[in-house]
């Protein structure tokens, strides 16, 4: 049956019941409330329970696997509209940078090199397989569509549902494993403060007060000339349709060239925003609008990619999985137990947390678990990974970009030992320049027993 807009009508229709049924469950239901599910990972789980690939009670349709790669486009698009290029003292955050680009490097080197050096030659699968790991965890539900779309466009199928699956386990990881280790914080006297209870707007999900309910965007244009929501999703749009055809047009001149579209969706937007400051309209755009858009984007991606899971895919990796999952966890919690002392000395636990969720999941759940520990935020620990965001979201970028690109290229083993060796190097520079507090303390005791010894000469 021939595809048609009335079919976009009933994927989206039925995944938004689903999305609001996530959200009331949140809302209501106490375990959802303590695990901090995000609704759209419940609606993805019940659209994966209900659809064609299980119990078959939803009609969705055979597109449902190719919403997440548009989705992916319209938020990569959407980032150079939103992002803060204002120059900022990163020198305050030096150490939070080398963490979180050393720890996102390293999983992403270490378990593609993983992937073709054992579980290729030990389980037969193929080369690929291990970057399965950083595109869940480290990635997030974002980087799974990008990257399971792109390997999709020349015929890697599977890597979309395994990505997805990832994902969803790293997030149910970051969220048990996060309170398991608030709690061990607390116990152990290594941060001084715990509320009985979490606010309700995070655990329910819902902000009930006005005054706290912030706000989604701001207005840049009158409406008697055009609604200011649909200029932003249109300056979106265009730029998503420029990119598709790019990409049509470079696949028609080299049919053996494949560059993933949310790749020249970040291109073309970027050229978007320099043409907005040539034309001196910088401002024409509101980030805060620009960025619900693209939340919206994300939130539906979310539950469109967990829905098109095919669970077949999945069984047939189930054990390669199963170890890379468990060796995944390891790796996060080795980082967790053991970098973030070093590298943060006496608070290191709710920079850490951050560190945590971040690393099996996303920035958000990450920043859920630093109000555990750290309810009102005095510890300045997401200050510091604001400031440290700014020089790290390059190597971000530039990875998920690159990433599908090595693996169409052939080049997946060259891209793990680089990715490698570039978190070996980034991990050791606090050592190297005195960073870190614990060697910082010492240099300054040396320099005043130095004075001391001077000045009794």
């Amino acid at each position: 049956m021939e595809y048609s807009v009335f079919d976009l009508l009933v994927d989206v229709g039925l995944i938004s019941v689903l999305l609001v049924v996530g959200t009331f469950m949140r809302r209501h239901f106490a375990w959802f409330r303590n695990l901090l599910i995000p609704a759209p990972i419940t609606a993805g789980l019940l659209g994966l329970l209900f659809g064609p690939e299980v119990l078959g009670i939803m009609p969705f349709s055979a597109a449902l696997g190719d919403y997440s790669t548009l989705l992916i486009a319209v938020v990569f698009a959407a980032m150079p509209y939103s992002m803060s290029f204002a120059s900022r003292d990163i020198s305050k955050a030096k150490n939070m940078w080398s963490y979180s680009a050393s720890m996102f490097l390293g999983q992403w080197g270490v378990f593609v090199l993983l992937g073709a050096l054992l579980f290729a030659p030990l389980f037969g699968t193929d080369n690929w397989f291990g970057m399965m790991l950083p595109v869940g965890f480290v990635g997030g539900f974002g980087t799974a569509a990008a990257v399971g779309g792109a390997l999709n466009s020349i015929g890697i199928e599977e890597a979309a549902s395994l990505g997805f699956t990832s994902a969803t386990i790293g997030t149910l990881a970051a969220i048990v494993g996060g309170i398991i280790f608030a709690n061990w914080g607390i116990k152990t006297g290594r941060t001084s403060t715990l509320p009985k209870k979490l606010p309700w707007e995070l655990r329910s999900g819902e902000i009930t007060k006005k005054s706290k309910q912030p706000s989604i965007g701001n207005a840049t244009t009158n409406p008697s000339s055009i609604e200011p929501l649909a200029l932003h999703a249109g300056f979106i749009a265009v730029t998503v349709t420029i990119a598709y055809f790019i990409q049509q047009f470079i696949q028609g001149k080299f049919e053996s060239v494949s560059i993933p579209l949310f790749a020249l969706s970040f291109v073309v937007g970027i050229g978007g925003r320099i043409f907005l400051k040539v034309i001196k309209r910088p401002e024409y755009l509101d980030p805060t609008t620009v960025k619900s858009i693209s939340g919206a984007s994300t939130d539906f991606l979310i539950a469109f990619g967990v829905a098109s899971i095919v669970p077949a895919a999945v069984a047939s990796y189930v054990v390669p999985l199963l170890i890379l999952f468990v060796a995944g966890i390891i790796y996060c919690t080795l980082f967790f137990f053991f970098a973030s002392p070093v590298f943060f000395g006496e608070k290191w636990l709710e920079r850490g947390i951050i560190g945590w969720g971040w690393a099996t999941a996303a920035v958000a759940t990450g920043i859920a678990l630093l109000k555990i520990v750290d309810p009102e935020l005095k510890s300045g620990a997401l200050d510091e990974y604001g400031i440290a965001y700014v020089g790290y979201a390059p190597i971000e970028i530039a990875v998920n970009i690159f990433a599908p690109i090595a693996v169409i290229a052939g080049f997946t083993v060259g891209f793990g030992a680089i990715t490698t060796v570039a978190a070996v190097a980034i991990f050791l520079l606090p050592f190297f320049f005195g960073w870190l507090p614990g060697r910082k303390n010492r240099k300054d005791d040396t320099d005043r027993s130095e004075a001391s010894a001077s000045a009794a000469a």
